[in-house]
């Protein structure tokens, strides 16, 4: 098991505006996961940094962001608008994606996405923009939101629903369905939609670490000078 480091805040300036995130590299990283928050959550999502320190463990890095600048979310937190402006957070995962590709430190590593809500949409329609996202995979997502953007999808994709989210879970089998790759749907019985039962999120992050470390591993590593 890799020992843990503490992350590294970072800003990833994203046209006149810089997104907030926490980086952390393990030695000898075999992949790297952006994480794609939803429903007004953030870089500190205990759920996601949950998910985050067990793919540290299997030597994937991580790089939690928010999505929307800190004005953003002011009026976010009144409206509850701009969490469900996929084409926006979508935009916004690609930029923080391509200084994922320029930046040293990650470079020559596969890319992975991990969405949850809202996010997951924003994750799928931005893997469709993105050849060089090597797998994706969804929490309590709502790939629905991706519209379209589902059938040009060609990473490997892991749908993962609570066994008590029912209308979540009616919306990725249809999902999964139209999803242009290989994917899967795993469902977590017992689970609601924020998996607080006991075990549940336990087992998602096992699923993603799983899921990563198989399709990101099978991914082809960039070249440095390229």
């Amino acid at each position: 098991m890799t020992s843990a480091l503490a992350p590294l805040a970072i800003s990833v300036p994203v046209g006149t505006a810089r997104l907030q995130g926490l980086l952390r590299i393990p030695r000898s990283p075999r992949g790297v996961v952006l994480f794609a928050h939803g429903s007004g959550s953030g870089r500190f999502s205990p759920r996601n940094t949950f998910v985050a320190e067990r793919l540290y463990t299997v030597s994937v890095a991580t790089l939690l962001f928010d999505l929307l600048t800190a004005a953003e979310e002011e009026i976010d937190m009144v409206t509850a608008q701009l969490r469900f402006d996929i084409p926006l957070l979508t935009d916004r995962l690609v930029a923080a994606t391509d200084w994922a590709l320029r930046d040293r430190r990650l470079e020559a590593l596969p890319v992975g996405y991990f969405g949850a809500s809202t996010g997951a949409a924003a994750a799928l329609a931005a893997a469709a923009r993105m050849p060089q996202v090597g797998a994706v995979v969804s929490r309590g997502g709502r790939p629905d939101l991706a519209g379209a953007a589902l059938v040009a999808v060609r990473a490997p994709t892991l749908l993962i629903v609570g066994g008590h989210d029912p209308e979540v879970l009616t919306l990725n089998l249809a999902a999964l369905r139209q999803l242009g790759a290989e994917a899967k749907l795993e469902i977590v019985p017992g689970a609601t939609h924020l998996f607080v039962e006991p075990g549940a999120l336990e087992r998602v992050a096992t699923l993603a670490a799983d899921w990563f470390e198989h399709h990101l591993t099978a991914c082809p590593a960039r070249n440095r000078a390229s």
